[in-house]
């Protein structure tokens, strides 16, 4: 009996997808610029392998940070307290949003699935705390002051101006790090120069596309990748800087260093800290980024 063979199929073997490695820029006055120094280092994953290719920021690029902070502090400061809120909210939105996209960047870097979604929660969670408290930190931290003479006297808390955040360099800390510092400080009105996770940076870069698409104006966080060690001490020496966090510096000696450049312009220092695991923020963290303003008006006039 004759058979008839099936004519060969003529459908080829879908090509391997051609992989697209990232080179992470900085992000500076809402824009995402590569380093004026033409530097970058490979990020690499538990097991050495290439993940992607990460900015690494200069001097110079420290000071244009600065600059964009310093622009966009009056306009930041003199939005609504409403206002500021809505924006905060927002970025948890758009946190929320991506989150399998922050899961998977960590797990690729070495955490586990339950700890990079409890991160990410974490993260998300800080935005909205302080998101709850930007209408309501001036009521507490303010008072309205006895005085024995016809006046009132109020004291308001007011931002202290562009604050330098070096970020917790602890990898379980690589993104609700960035959320436990930047988020205190820009609730308020502050600008901020952020130096992120050194080994670590695909979260904060990636973190600063949510920034850019979040109504956040151009300015008010700017995130620098590379290294704190060079970074840093030309953010606590500069001029045009009013407070430097320290969250991140886990060297003690180059602390003290960047205490005594402080002091030059007499720069308000929070000294490196732990963070408690269940962390999502404290009243007093905003507070450290603020300063009290006295007002005395005459009764009648």
């Amino acid at each position: 009996m004759a058979t008839t063979k099936k004519p060969a199929s003529r459908t080829a073997a879908a090509p391997a997808r051609l992989g697209v490695p990232k080179t992470y820029k900085l992000f500076i006055g809402g824009k995402f610029p590569r380093s004026e120094s033409g530097r970058s280092y490979e990020v690499v994953d538990l097991r050495g392998e290439f993940l992607a290719n990460a900015s690494l920021a200069s001097r110079k690029d420290a000071r244009d940070a600065v600059a964009a902070a310093r622009k966009a502090v009056k306009g930041w400061s003199g939005a609504t307290a409403y206002n500021r809120g809505q924006v905060l909210y927002r970025i948890a939105e758009v946190l929320d949003g991506r989150r399998d996209q922050f899961v998977a960047e960590l797990v690729s870097l070495g955490a586990t699935q339950r700890s990079a979604v409890a991160q990410v929660d974490a993260a998300i969670g800080t935005w909205i705390f302080h998101a709850g408290f930007s209408d309501k930190y001036a009521q507490v931290l303010g008072s309205a002051n006895p005085v024995a003479a016809p006046y009132f006297n109020f004291s308001l808390p007011e931002p202290t101006g562009v604050v330098a955040i070096v970020a917790p360099q602890d990898a379980g800390w690589s993104l609700r790090g960035l959320a436990a510092t930047i988020a205190p400080a820009i609730v308020s009105g502050n600008a901020v120069v952020v130096v992120a996770h050194e080994t670590n940076p695909l979260s904060a870069i990636s973190f600063a596309e949510v920034l850019a698409t979040s109504d956040v104006p151009a300015g008010v966080v700017n995130i620098l990748t590379g290294s704190a060690a060079e970074l840093a001490p030309h953010l606590a020496s500069h001029m045009d800087v009013n407070a430097v966090d320290l969250a991140g510096v886990d060297d003690s000696t180059l602390a003290i260093d960047l205490e005594v450049r402080a002091a030059e312009n007499l720069k308000r220092v929070v000294r490196p800290r732990t963070l408690p695991a269940a962390h999502v923020g404290t009243l007093d963290e905003i507070q450290q980024f603020t300063e009290l303003k006295t007002v005395w008006h005459p009764i009648g006039v």
